[in-house]
């Protein structure tokens, strides 16, 4: 084993100095993508930088400057300033509008437009009228109760709403019944990552719920039934275990914020009943992009006239409030141009790997890259073609390090948007994240990798 790393290391470090030797762009490139990572793990400096400012009166352009580059979301959107200013440079204006020209930039559109349709009231209150006959069953509602079945329905949502949607409408339950009797930051870390986590692989029970999924089902033929014998009901078990394990360790916080709940002034409030046709119309726009959902001009059309709609319909929902979406477009966005220059050494390291190697290396590589990249990559090596057990190791390793980071799942952003504010400085810290989603992380791999064995 031992010889077969230093061989294969051997091999791939040559690999890689011929690749940049024979472009040195490729590295430059490389190296402005790994600034803008250590950049969104010391954004929250930046953002405290901002608040001390304003603190004493600054009001002048350097607030706004730390507060952009403190702001997470913006971060992959800002770097794309020194990737265009080098592209011109190196390779001139006809090479750089064909680059950008040629990234697909649907994924981010879509993950906007129904991130905004899933954060509105009448699309919450039915998700939450759905899961609230779960929590009646198992107890009451209770902030204890209504974390857990958030955190194992929610994400299984996934497979039939897509994955953004599912990570919004669970982002803004835990906020409503959660995150709003202030828990403990070790708890609130711990939900976080367990969230990123479920949801990554809560899309795996069909064929196309889930971006990294998606990006190899038509090559590889793989059916919902395909999909769903090899991942799915797996991701499910792991799901169960991960969140049962988490209630079981924070079982005091959990209590803690049973008690904050029964001594809160507005445990019991209630709202106005939102009409089923106004809720119907709401899920038929919500419908409408998940059909279409790699159809950016459909996608436009939809959202656009979900915006007139929603104006109509005022009286039955919150303000519409697109800073949120829009930034998480952006993140998405700035990830899709940084991450189409990484396939040099992304697909390099692939190539040289066996199933179990390729599945910790592609779990491990999600973490620095969108998982929807890494299995696209994988999709053009041609050894994946004709063996079906690198093509579930990729995948698998994929999905299952979707929660690691922000950056390694395309919905995770939108969580991140969502609860951020309950953080101190509205920044989440990407280590303590890192281990609030490792736990998770290994008994998801546990799930992928040793369940499967014994079932056989």
């Amino acid at each position: 084993m031992g010889n077969f790393l230093t061989t294969t290391g051997d091999a791939l470090t040559s690999t890689l100095l011929q690749k940049v030797s024979e472009d040195p762009f490729r590295l430059v490139t490389f190296l402005i993508f790994i600034g803008a990572i250590f950049h969104s793990f010391f954004a929250g400096k930046f953002a405290t930088k901002a608040k001390k400012l304003a603190e004493v009166g600054e009001k002048g352009y350097k607030v706004t400057i730390f507060h952009w580059l403190g702001e997470v979301e913006a971060v992959f959107g800002l770097w794309l300033i020194p990737l265009t200013i080098s592209f011109i440079a190196m390779k001139g204006w006809h090479s750089t509008v064909e680059y950008f020209s040629s990234r697909q930039y649907t994924e981010p559109i879509f993950v906007f437009a129904i991130m905004t349709i899933a954060a509105t009231r009448p699309i919450l209150k039915l998700a939450e009228a759905c899961i609230r006959q779960i929590v009646r069953l198992l107890g009451g509602e209770r902030p204890s109760t209504w974390w857990f079945c958030i955190l194992t329905i929610g994400p299984l949502l996934g497979s039939l709403i897509t994955e953004p949607a599912a990570m919004t409408i669970a982002a803004m339950l835990l906020s409503e019944k959660v995150f709003k009797y202030k828990p403990n930051v070790v708890f609130s870390y711990a939900t976080l990552g367990l969230l990123f986590v479920n949801v990554s692989v809560g899309g795996v029970l069909t064929n196309f719920a889930a971006p990294p999924v998606l990006m190899v089902a038509s090559k590889w033929q793989w059916s919902t039934y395909t999909v769903f014998f090899n991942f799915g009901m797996y991701a499910a078990v792991g799901i169960f275990i991960a969140s049962l394990c988490y209630f079981i360790v924070f079982s005091k916080q959990l209590y803690a914020l049973n008690l904050a709940a029964k001594g809160s002034s507005d445990a019991c409030r209630t709202e106005a009943q939102i009409p089923a046709w106004v809720t119907a119309t709401h899920v038929l726009f919500l419908v409408w992009l998940v059909l279409n959902a790699h159809h950016v001009v459909l996608i436009v059309w939809g959202f656009l006239a979900f915006l007139m709609m929603a104006h109509v319909l005022r009286n039955y929902q919150n303000p519409i409030n697109l800073t949120e979406s829009l930034l998480v477009g952006c993140f998405l966005g700035g990830l899709v141009t940084h991450g189409g220059l990484q396939e040099w050494w992304i697909s390099a390291v692939l190539s040289r790997l066996n199933d179990t190697l390729l599945f910790f290396g592609s779990a491990i590589l999600t973490a620095f890259n969108d998982n929807a990249s890494i299995t696209f990559l994988a999709s053009l090596v041609p050894d994946f073609i004709s063996n079906p057990s690198l093509q579930t190791a990729v995948v698998g390793g994929a999905v299952v390090g979707g929660g690691l980071t922000v950056i390694a799942n395309a919905p995770n952003p939108a969580g991140q948007a969502l609860l951020s504010k309950f953080f101190k400085n509205g920044i989440v810290k990407p280590l303590p994240l890192f281990f609030g989603a490792l736990v998770p992380t290994i008994i998801l791999v546990w799930a992928f990798r040793v369940l499967p064995l014994w079932l056989k």
